[in-house]
């Protein structure tokens, strides 16, 4: 129980919003609009996996809202040239794959710091789709929206799959060798090589990793609409890396549990239409979001230190 106060917290919270709002505004939870909000939230969630593995592993990656830009519009022209969409989602998972392949081989071969190299990348990705767009929006092909099934069918399909996807990371991370790298690298990577483990070849497949993840959220997030706007996915990395602070997640690398980020991006997720539903204004959200988010870090940083005495 005390390994999982953290994660049981967050779900505490979430349950107590949950029930005043049952209370107070009974209308959120109408069945469309809360399959709505999971389906917008399915590609978030998939995104906000990698990044928790990212910073388990001592590491950050502020460069996926610019990836996910990236993919989301390679995604679109190649389905805008007629490609069946079973070639395009894994066309579309190995372009966000070789994106994270540049920033893991700039971290973990050259040793920069991530924050340093995602920080370019970010840049460097969102002004290079900028240029060669203009703002211009990829028109999809009829039958392209959720996969050529109907809205519900499509919509349920998204939730399920990403759902699923988060059970099998709860279980690599848990019972695969894989998996336990990345805990012992971020909680010790001295330690990790001392013990015959490769930190920088895990780093880099971590870095691929969660660029295949983000190209895959792209995917999820293409069908969701008729155009594919280049904007899209800005502030995507902040979001993860909130619900993956707020789930958990040590900032200082390490320690986390996958679930307990579902957990969290459900918490921030529900702030928004909680305010609409109570009549509050909206600008009380990033407000709100940020409080939550200092409380999760200083919450940490007193755990990381009790534990130091």
């Amino acid at each position: 129980m005390k390994s999982h106060f953290r994660e049981l917290s967050v779900a505490v919270a979430l349950g107590v919003l949950l029930i005043f709002l049952a209370i107070a505004a009974p209308a959120f939870f109408r069945r469309q609009p809360l399959v709505s909000l999971l389906t917008r939230e399915a590609p978030t969630l998939v995104v906000a996996c990698g990044m928790a593995l990212v910073i388990i592993c001592r590491q950050i990656d502020i460069s996926v809202g610019s990836q996910f830009a990236v993919c989301s519009v390679g995604a679109g022209l190649l389905a805008a040239m007629k490609w069946p969409l079973a070639l395009v989602l894994p066309a579309s998972i190995a372009l966000g794959a070789l994106l994270g392949a540049v920033n893991g081989a700039l971290v973990a071969g050259l040793r920069l710091p991530s924050i340093v190299v995602t920080l370019a990348t970010m840049v460097t990705w969102r002004k290079a789709l900028d240029w060669r767009r203009q703002g211009e929006f990829v028109n999809l092909p009829e039958g392209g929206q959720w996969f050529g099934l109907s809205q519900s069918a499509g919509q349920w399909t998204l939730i399920l799959s990403s759902l699923m996807l988060l059970v099998l990371l709860v279980f690599a991370t848990k019972h695969l060798a894989a998996g336990r790298f990345i805990y012992a690298i971020g909680s010790d990577t001295e330690a990790a090589r001392l013990a015959g483990l490769r930190p920088q070849l895990t780093t880099f497949g971590v870095f691929v990793f969660m660029g295949a993840l983000t190209g895959l959220a792209a995917m999820m997030n293409v069908v969701q609409s008729p155009q594919v706007d280049p904007k899209s996915g800005s502030g995507l990395e902040l979001k993860v890396i909130a619900a993956a602070v707020v789930g958990g997640v040590a900032v200082s690398g390490g320690r986390g549990k996958l679930w307990g980020v579902f957990v969290g991006l459900l918490l921030l997720a529900c702030i928004s239409p909680a305010l609409t539903h109570l009549h509050v204004e909206a600008y009380w959200e990033k407000a709100i979001q940020g409080t939550i988010i200092l409380l999760a870090v200083v919450a940490d940083g007193w755990r990381s230190r009790k534990e130091k005495r």
